[in-house]
């Protein structure tokens, strides 16, 4: 009789939705493979591995969705016996794990966002403390995101985040200046700064608010050249960090503040604390504090209240504030929010109407602004190559989400993780072309 070969367990970590999610995957790879166990995040060959961890979203319908058929795409591959194991953790395990266990009972376990330890409990394995800051990337290790900290205080009417994550807990300034330091070490280059608010850092930890010392400590870590702030609330903006912007050549003239409407019933209603008036206050400050500074927001199209007046407010709101760039989500109606208690009167269809007009305003201004670089020439962090050209971005431009440079790599070559000199030489309303002028 022949003897069962038994083989060691490998795990694949598949993770859904935003870069908040990204970073805990990796920490969750870092754990794993600490403990000596095999493991790889989102695995090239789905035979590969045994056991399947999905790390899911639960922040609006789509993702959720997506989540779910996520769940359910290795729920049938368990069944069919092409792999052993599937654990989820995340947003949508958080919030609806009861539901989730009864609904989907094929799933070996359900962990919520702060279920680390349990979650490695499964493997026998411990968490182990020495490897906090060393965290293994799933991507080109030239840029990093860094979770500056964790949950949220904020009341938004929309927001389900608070239900997910918790409230906010900042990370010590010294556990993220050694982190950065380990990963420049490793080659990082940029460090993108993340959170649900990143504006509020500090005032758990120091009682006040302390995200232009972070950055200014950051700034001093040998071999960051950029570093990158995103998710700052509006509300209470600290004025301080556009002095440590304006001194210090390493952190990016860009800003990603989600202003979420432009109409001020609205952000009334969504419980912002803030009106038009004075976002646009903000704007104008910050752009005379930081002249060149690229700033990215977000709108969220059909919140309740919002009639055909709020959201040609917010158009004319966009209209006059010509963000460099710009995303639109349409609402979602999340239960235990605020705002589910409203009327949530129109079609997903007229949502996404509104998003895509909202959306076609923006391709106009981010086309006049793209046309005003060309014939300049740009610092360019090259991040890839794909379909015959190397693909880069300027300290304007944010991973995945803004303008790319683009550069012809059957004419010139350049090295992924450097930074090159960039003449542009055409653009459209997101990307930009140009040629290689210098290192």
């Amino acid at each position: 009789m022949k003897a069962r070969t038994l083989k060691k367990d490998k795990v694949n970590i598949v993770t859904m939705g935003c870069s908040k999610n990204l970073v805990d995957s990796e920490v969750l790879l870092t754990q794993l493979k600490g403990n000596g166990i095999l493991a790889s995040h989102e695995a090239v060959n789905a035979h590969d591995h045994n056991i399947v961890i999905i790390n899911t979203c639960g922040f609006i319908d789509n993702a959720k969705q997506e989540s779910i058929d996520t769940i359910l795409q290795y729920v049938d591959a368990k069944e069919q016996g092409l792999i052993d194991k599937v654990y989820v953790t995340g947003c949508l395990s958080q919030r609806y794990k009861d539901d989730l266990e009864v609904e989907i009972p094929q799933v070996d376990a359900y962990f919520g966002t702060r279920d680390l330890p349990a979650l490695l409990k499964r493997f026998k394995a411990d968490y182990r403390h020495e490897l906090v800051g060393e965290r293994l990337l799933s991507h080109p290790s030239h840029y990093a995101y860094m979770k500056i900290s964790e949950g949220c205080d904020r009341p938004c009417s929309f927001c389900a985040i608070p239900l997910m994550r918790g409230n906010h807990i900042s990370k010590p300034i010294e556990e993220l200046v050694r982190e950065a330091q380990i990963k420049a070490a490793n080659g990082t280059r940029e460090l993108l700064l993340i959170a649900q608010d990143s504006t509020y850092y500090g005032l758990d930890l120091y009682k006040k608010r302390r995200l232009a010392d972070l950055m200014a400590a950051l700034s001093e870590v040998q071999g960051i050249d950029w570093i990158r702030l995103h998710y700052a609330y509006p509300t209470g903006f600290p004025m301080d960090i556009l002095d440590v912007m304006a001194e210090r050549p390493n952190i990016c003239k860009y800003l990603d503040i989600p202003l979420q409407h432009g109409s001020s019933d609205v952000l009334k209603m969504m419980r912002r604390g803030t009106s038009r008036e004075k976002q646009e206050e903000l704007i104008h400050s910050i752009r005379e504090r930081i002249p060149g500074i690229a700033i990215r927001t977000t709108m969220i199209a059909g919140h309740p209240g919002e009639g055909e007046r709020e959201f040609h407010e917010m158009v004319d709101f966009v209209q006059r504030m010509k963000f460099e760039r710009l995303g639109v989500f349409t609402y979602s109606h999340e239960e235990d929010t605020h705002a589910h208690s409203m009327e949530d009167l129109l079609s997903q269809d007229e949502k996404q109407a509104r998003a895509n007009h909202l959306m076609e305003v923006q391709e106009q201004i981010s086309y006049d602004l793209n046309q005003e670089k060309i014939g300049k020439t740009f610092k360019v962090l090259v991040d890839k190559k794909e379909n015959g050209q190397f693909v880069g971005r300027t300290e304007f431009d944010s991973v995945d989400v803004d303008n790319e440079v683009l550069i012809d790599a059957t004419q010139q070559y350049c090295r992924i993780g450097d930074f090159v000199s960039v003449k542009i030489t055409d653009a459209t309303e997101f990307d930009l072309y140009g040629e290689v002028v210098g290192q």
